[in-house]
């Protein structure tokens, strides 16, 4: 009798595998919720060179290897397919698009891009640049397409971090994707993003020449330390309507009761590791062409094997 009231016990207090997934804290707040809030995040969550950081600007170091990026397919008008993640809003990537320069050790494909936001101007990203939040960030992230050297693990991914901050102007280059979200309400649903381009999203490609650069780790369990992170200082303005479609439209829940907002990490202590910054745009110079040849045929064939 005693062991069977202990195995009752046990399973009365263990919530279920899927009823203690990770969330965030709004989530975690809610009333009767088992998911696991930032705090108790795990896999490498607790690790030393976690994300998101605050970037001091006077204290990044700036470095003449960061040069300017070559977007390969960025430019590619097309159909993405968009899912509501129970976490995020996610766009799959692919096709040939990829990232050279910046330092990076090998050339890096793009495989999606997320975002995370509030329903509060300052306070929807999750990097902040000299203690200022913004309304949103983005991350394009990046896979390593060739390595050469076997067995690093810390410069699997490259992501890009763009801030956005909420302004009077509506951005044409997000509308497809902000006209998505009420097909993508419930979590787990998905639909398609009519044709747009990534370089329709970001800032002018003369403002991208400045960034701030450091190794970090996935801002989602398992954490892993594995990211070369750009953070962009140009961020990218959209229309007031447009930034708090996505707190009205996107919900946490099947029921439709908790608006995806607040999908944000809290800030990460920085530790040992140092920030970098590239040069003023003026000693930027482009790589030349020889270098840029290989690697952009080698996208650009990738693309049409898919």
């Amino acid at each position: 009798m005693q062991l069977l009231l202990a195995v009752l016990a046990l399973a009365y207090v263990a919530p279920s595998t899927e009823d203690s997934h990770w969330c965030y804290e709004i989530q975690a707040k809610e009333p009767n919720s088992h998911c696991v809030g930032p705090d108790q995040w795990p896999g490498n969550c607790k690790e030393n060179q976690q994300s998101p950081i605050n970037i001091v600007t006077a204290k990044a170091k700036s470095n003449p290897r960061l040069t300017p990026f070559i977007f390969v397919g960025y430019d590619k008008k097309k159909q993405w397919q968009i899912k509501n993640t129970q976490h995020s809003v996610e766009m799959t990537l692919g096709g040939g698009m990829c990232i050279i320069g910046g330092d990076l050790p090998a050339r890096y494909e793009a495989i999606q891009l997320h975002l995370h936001w509030s329903e509060m101007s300052d306070k929807g990203s999750e990097h902040s640049i000299d203690g200022k939040h913004f309304a949103m960030e983005m991350h394009i992230v990046h896979k390593k397409m060739a390595s050469s050297s076997k067995g690093q693990d810390s410069d699997k991914l490259a992501v890009l971090g763009f801030m956005v901050e909420v302004g009077t102007k509506t951005n044409k280059g997000f509308q497809p994707l902000v006209e998505a979200l009420s097909r993508i309400s419930k979590p787990h649903t998905n639909s398609t993003v009519t044709e747009c381009s990534l370089q329709d999203m970001l800032p002018p490609s003369d403002k991208l020449h400045s960034y701030f650069r450091y190794q970090g780790s996935l801002t989602t369990p398992t954490c892993d330390e594995t990211v070369i992170w750009t953070v962009f200082k140009e961020p990218i303005k959209i229309h007031k309507d447009q930034f708090l479609e996505f707190s009205k439209n996107v919900y946490y829940d099947k029921d439709q009761k908790l608006n995806m907002k607040d999908n944000v990490r809290p800030l990460q202590p920085l530790g040992k590791r140092q920030v970098f910054k590239s040069h003023a745009p003026g000693q930027l110079l482009p790589l030349p062409l020889p270098t840029l040849l290989v690697p952009t045929l080698t996208c650009l064939v990738a693309s049409f094997l898919q």
